[in-house]
C-alpha cells in the first residue's frame, strides 16, 4: 500500500511521463493513457527519457521541448538526479569517521562509490548500451542524513550527466573505491521515475575489481531484455558463477557453486571422526553450496571444517544481519547459560540422572505462579516486597524453561490418544500412512535384514476394530501406521553399539475411532537377527491389561516417538526442505538473472537458507554436533539422511495433495471442494495445509500465466530452462536420470513446480519446525533417544523394572545435561526473529509497478490468508474436532501466517531461516 500511496501522489507527472514495457505488454494494451487507479497501469510509447533535464532547470512545463531534443539528438548534455541510500554499518562508519579526521591531509579523491548509468538503447560506435559519465559519491564532501538524521541508513544525491539521445537507462554499474564494504539499499532516479532496488553489499574495488551490475526494477524476461543490456545480463550471472576453484573469500564473495558433502567429518582426529561423503554413488544426497576450503591432511577427499580461525562461508548477500543476527546470538547465550548447572550436576558431581518423572518437570518454570513475592499488607494496604525471593525466584526462572504446549492435559507419560493425536497435529504430522495391506511388509532386502513380514497379526488387534475383521477395516479405511522399520534397520547395529543408546526399528498401528481420533493399538519392536540373543528379533505388545504391562507399554511409546524425533529431524525436516530447497536455490541463482520475473517471485522464498544450511553443517548434522549428540541415530545419522533420499525422496512427490494421496490420507474426488477427499476428516495439517496450497497455486497460476501464455514461451526460455536442468543434473544430480521429474514445458508444468518449491519453503517447513520446542519440547514424551531396550523375565534388569518401574524408565531417557542442552537448541530453532517476513507480505513491490494484475494477485493472496487465519481460529473452537480442540488439547495454530517474534508455535515466514 505504502508503494500505491506514492504512486498516487504523482498524478500530475504521471500524465506527462510513459514508462518502457516489454513488447509483450504493448501487444495486449490500447496504446492510451490510462487514469491513476489502486493498481495503475501506464500506456506504452517509445523509449523517452523523459526525466532527465538540462544542467540548468527542466520542469513539466518545458517536458515536450526535453522531449523533442531526445529524439532530434541534438547532442546536448543533460543533468538526471539520483538519491542513493546506503545501510550503516558499524565497521563502514567507523571507516568514515577516519576518512573524516584524515580529510585535510588528502586531496586525493581517489576513494568513493562509482557509478555509471546504462542505456536499454545500443551506442552505434561501441555496439554496446549507451553509458552516462561516471558519478562518484564521497561522504567526505557530502553527508545528508535522512529521517532526521537515522543512523541506520543515509540518503545521498548524486548527478549523473547523460546526451539527449541517451535513451531509457536500464541498468547501473557501481565500483566502490572505499576499503570497507557498503551495503547499497535503493537508487532513485528522480524522485523515483526509475528505482533500482539493490539490497546487495558492494566489496571494494581492491577485493573485488569487477563492477557491480543492478539493473531497474522492471521485471523482464530474457527474450525482450534492452539490446543495451543483454551483455550486462549474461555478465552478472557469469560474476555469480564463478569459475569452480579456490577457497571462497568469507564475508566478501557472492559466488554460488556446488559440492558434495565432504565436510561433516575430520578425519584428521582419528578414525571414530570420519563420516561419510555424500552426495556420491554409494551415498546419495543433495548438493551444498561450495566454500572451496582446504582439505584435511589426512585425506584430501575431505574438506577442512570450520573453527574459531575459518568460518563458514556463504554468499555476502546471504548472511545473517541486525536483528536476527543479534537474536539468535542472544538465544545462544541463554542456551549456554541454562545448561550450566545441568553440566555441573551431570559431569562434575555426577547426579544428573533423573530418578522420578517430577524431577524432569523442574526444568520448567512453573505455569501460574502465584506470585508471593508481591503482596498487600491488608491493615495499612501497602505493598510488601520480599526482595529475597524476589531475586531468588527470578534467577531460578532465568535459568528455567518456559512449560511448552506439549505437557498441558498430559501425565508424566504420553497418553495413547495423544500418541496418536500428535501424529495428525504434532511436530511431524508427515509419518502417518494408511494400513493398505497386513501384515505390513518391508522393502529391504531379507537376505541382509532378515524377513520382510511383519511379526503383527490379526489376534493383536482384532479386539480393537469395534466388532470388524481386520480386512472390514481396512476396507472401511480405519487403519493406519506409523512405519520406522526401514528407516532404522539397516542401522540398528551400529546405533545399539554406541554408548547409552538402545533402539528399536518400530511399527505402530492405530485405529481411527468413531470421534476421529487415532488410538494406539499395537506396537511391533524388531531388532536385527541375532543382535541381542536374550531378547526375540521381533515382538509385539498391545495395549495394557495390568501394572507390568502399563509400565512395559509406555516404554515401548517412548522408542516410538524417538524413532518419530530422529525421522522428524533428519528426514522431514532437514532434507525434505532444507538440503533439497539449497540446490534450487543456487541454480537459481546461477542461471536466472535477478531482473527474471520468476526469479523476483522466488526470492523472498530463498532468503537465508544458505546461512542456516551452514550452520546447521557446522554444528547440527556434523559429526559430533547436535544430532549426533542427542538423537538415538548417533553417527548414522547421515546415513538415514542418505539412504532417505535414495530411495524415499520424490519432487512429484512433495507437493501437498500428492504427498497426501502417496501416504492414502486423501484420494481424488472431483466432488469436494479442491478435488480431493480426505481419509480422516480431523487432520489439522492437511486441513489447513490444503486451503494455503490452493491459495498459493491461485497466485502462482495468475502470476505464471501473466508473463508465459503458451508453451513455447516456457521452453524456450534459456535462463528458465537452464535452471531447472541445472537443478536436475547438478543440484540433485544424484537423481538425474530418475524418470519422476515433471517436465517443465508449459506454464501448467510451471505453476506446478513453482507452486511446490513455494510450498516447501514455507508451509511444509513452518509445519515441522516452529512447534519443534512448544509441541516436542517435553523428553518423557517426545525423547529424542532411549538409553534401554525393554526388560525381559531373566535379565538383570528385570528385577530392577519390577521394583522401580518409573525410576527405570528415567534412567532410559537423556540425563540432565542432554536434556537441557536439547531444549536449547529446540528453543532456538522454533524462534521468530523481530524482522520475520511472513508468507503473504512483500515488503518491495517496486517491481510490478506497471503491472496491476501482479500487485492484485499478491494483494488477494494476501487477503486470502488473513481469512483462512480467521477460519483456522474458529476450527481450533470447534469440540468436534477433537485433534484441535478440547481439554488440554493444545489448538493447531502452526499454519497460521502471522505471527509475534519468539517461540510462539504458530507463523508462516517466507523461507527456510531457522
Amino acid at each position: 500500500m505504502r508503494m500505491v500511496k506514492e504512486i498516487l501522489g504523482r498524478s500530475v507527472v504521471a500524465e506527462a511521463f510513459c514508462f518502457e514495457v516489454s513488447r509483450r505488454c504493448y501487444t495486449h494494451q490500447n496504446n492510451k493513457k490510462h487514469k491513476i487507479s489502486m493498481f495503475p497501469s501506464f500506456s506504452c510509447s517509445s523509449i523517452l527519457l523523459p526525466i532527465v533535464k538540462r544542467r540548468t532547470t527542466t520542469t513539466v512545463d518545458n517536458l515536450n521541448s526535453s522531449n523533442k531534443s531526445l529524439h532530434d539528438g541534438g547532442g546536448v548534455t543533460l543533468t538526471i538526479s539520483a538519491s542513493v541510500t546506503i545501510k550503516n554499518s558499524k565497521e563502514f562508519m567507523a571507516m568514515m569517521l577516519h576518512y573524516f579526521d584524515s580529510f585535510s591531509h588528502n586531496t586525493t579523491g581517489d576513494r568513493g562509490i562509482v557509478m555509471q548509468l546504462v542505456s536499454t538503447q545500443i551506442d552505434p560506435t561501441t555496439m554496446e548500451g549507451k553509458l552516462s559519465k561516471r558519478a562518484v559519491l564521497d561522504w567526505t564532501r557530502e553527508l545528508l542524513f535522512n529521517g532526521g538524521g537515522d543512523s541506520e541508513r543515509s540518503t545521498h544525491k548524486v548527478d549523473f550527466e547523460i546526451d539527449s539521445n541517451f535513451g531509457f537507462p536500464g541498468a547501473i554499474t557501481v565500483t566502490n573505491k572505499y576499503n570497507k564494504e557498503i551495503f547499497l539499499e535503493t537508487i532513485s532516479i528522480e524522485g523515483g521515475f526509475v528505482e533500482f532496488s539493490c539490497n546487495s553489499w558492494v566489496q571494494p574495488e581492491k577485493v573485488h575489481p569487477d563492477k557491480r551490475i543492478f539493473f531497474t526494477n522492471k521485471a523482464c524476461l530474457p527474450c525482450d531484455t534492452a539490446e543495451g543490456v543483454k551483455e550486462l545480463r549474461k555478465e552478472e550471472l557469469r560474476q555469480k558463477r564463478g569459475d569452480g576453484n579456490g577457497m571462497r573469500k568469507v564475508m566478501s564473495d557472492r559466488v554460488y557453486d556446488y559440492d558434495v558433502y565432504n565436510d561433516l567429518g575430520n578425519p584428521d582426529k582419528g578414525i571414530q571422526h570420519v563420516r561419510p561423503i555424500l552426495g556420491t554413488k554409494q551415498y546419495p544426497n543433495p548438493r551444498r553450496c561450495r566454500t572451496g576450503r582446504p582439505p584435511v591432511i589426512t585425506d584430501e577427499k575431505y574438506e577442512s571444517c570450520v573453527n574459531a580461525f575459518m568460518e563458514t562461508y556463504v554468499p555476502r548477500d546471504e548472511v545473517f544481519e541486525g536483528v536476527r543476527k543479534e537474536a539468535l546470538d542472544v538465544e545462544r547465550v541463554k542456551g549456554v547459560t541454562r545448561n550450566l548447572i545441568p553440566f555441573i550436576r551431570t559431569h562434575i558431581t555426577k547426579c544428573g540422572v533423573f530418578k522420578e518423572l517430577s524431577e524432569i518437570k523442574n526444568i520448567y518454570k512453573r505455569r501460574h505462579q502465584v506470585d508471593a513475592m508481591n503482596h498487600t499488607n491488608e491493615e495499612n494496604g501497602t505493598l510488601s516486597i520480599d526482595v529475597n525471593k524476589l531475586f531468588q525466584d527470578s534467577l531460578e526462572e532465568y535459568f528455567k524453561f518456559s512449560t511448552p504446549h506439549i505437557i498441558s492435559g498430559n501425565g508424566c507419560c504420553i497418553r495413547d490418544e495423544e500418541l496418536g493425536r500428535q501424529a495428525l497435529a504434532g511436530v511431524n504430522p508427515l509419518s502417518i500412512k494408511r494400513v493398505q495391506t497386513f501384515p505390513p511388509m518391508s522393502d529391504l532386502d531379507p537376505s541382509m535384514y532378515g524377513p520382510q513380514e511383519s511379526a503383527l497379526k490379526e489376534e493383536h488387534i482384532i479386539s480393537h476394530l469395534d466388532g470388524m475383521s481386520v480386512q472390514q477395516a481396512i476396507e472401511e479405511k480405519k487403519l493406519f501406521i506409523l512405519d520406522y522399520h526401514d528407516a532404522y534397520m539397516p542401522f540398528l547395529k551400529g546405533i545399539n553399539a554406541q554408548e547409552d543408546r538402545k533402539a528399536y526399528a518400530t511399527r505402530t498401528i492405530l485405529y481411527l475411532t468413531r470421534v476421529g481420533t487415532l488410538k494406539p493399538i499395537a506396537i511391533e519392536l524388531s531388532l536385527p537377527e541375532g543382535e541381542h540373543q536374550q531378547q526375540q528379533s521381533k515382538q509385539v505388545l498391545t495395549p495394557p491389561l495390568d501394572a507390568t504391562s502399563y509400565w512395559l507399554w509406555q516404554l515401548a511409546k517412548a522408542h516410538v516417538c524417538s524413532n518419530d524425533a530422529g525421522v522428524h529431524q533428519l528426514v522431514h525436516h532437514w532434507l525434505r526442505t532444507h538440503a533439497c530447497m539449497e540446490p534450487f536455490i543456487i541454480a537459481a541463482h546461477r542461471q536466472m538473472s535477478v531482473t527474471h520475473p520468476i526469479f523476483k517471485l522466488l526470492k523472498p522464498h530463498m532468503k537465508c537458507t544458505l546461512q542456516i544450511n551452514a550452520l546447521a553443517r557446522e554444528a547440527l548434522i556434523n559429526g559430533g554436533g547436535i544430532i549426533e549428540s542427542d538423537f538415538s541415530s548417533g553417527r548414522y545419522s547421515t546415513e538415514i539422511v542418505s539412504a532417505a533420499y535414495k530411495d524415499w525422496w520424490r519432487f512429484d512427490m512433495e507437493a501437498l495433495p500428492a504427498d497426501l494421496i502417496r501416504r492414502g490420507l486423501a484420494e481424488p474426488d472431483r466432488t469436494q471442494p479442491h478435488g480431493i477427499k480426505l481419509t480422516i476428516e480431523d487432520y489439522p495439517y492437511a486441513n489447513d495445509g490444503l486451503l494455503i496450497w490452493f491459495a498459493l497455486e491461485r497466485m502462482v497460476r495468475t502470476y505464471v500465466n501473466y508473463y508465459y501464455h503458451n508453451g513455447l514461451m516456457v521452453r524456450s526460455d534459456t535462463e528458465l530452462q537452464g535452471w531447472y536442468n541445472e537443478v536436475i543434473n547438478v543440484g540433485h544430480g544424484d537423481h538425474a536420470h530418475a524418470t519422476w521429474w515433471p517436465t517443465l514445458a508449459t506454464p501448467r508444468d510451471l505453476i506446478s513446480v513453482l507452486t511446490t518449491l513455494i510450498w516447501i519453503a514455507s508451509v511444509q517447513h513452518s509445519a515441522v519446525n516452529f512447534g519443534q520446542y512448544p509441541l516436542g519440547g517435553y523428553v518423557p514424551m517426545r525423547p529424542p533417544l532411549v538409553k534401554k531396550l525393554l526388560p525381559k523375565e531373566g535379565d538383570p534388569e528385570y528385577k530392577e523394572f519390577l521394583e522401580d518401574p518409573e525410576g527405570f524408565l528415567c534412567s532410559s531417557l537423556p540425563d540432565m545435561f542432554q536434556t537441557t542442552k536439547f531444549l536449547a537448541v529446540l528453543n532456538i530453532l522454533s524462534q521468530h526473529p523481530e524482522d520475520e517476513e511472513y508468507i503473504g507480505q512483500r515488503r518491495d513491490l517496486s517491481d510490478w509497478i506497471g503491472d496491476p494484475k501482479i500487485i492484485e494477485a499478491f494483494y488477494d493472496f494476501s487477503i486470502e490468508l488473513k481469512r483462512i487465519e480467521k477460519e483456522i481460529e474458529k476450527r481450533n473452537k470447534d469440540q468436534n474436532l477433537r485433534n484441535r480442540c478440547g481439554a488440554g488439547i493444545p489448538p493447531y495454530e502452526l499454519l497460521i501466517a502471522s505471527s509475534g517474534p519468539g517461540v510462539t508455535c504458530r507463523g508462516v515466514p517466507n523461507s527456510i531461516s531457522t
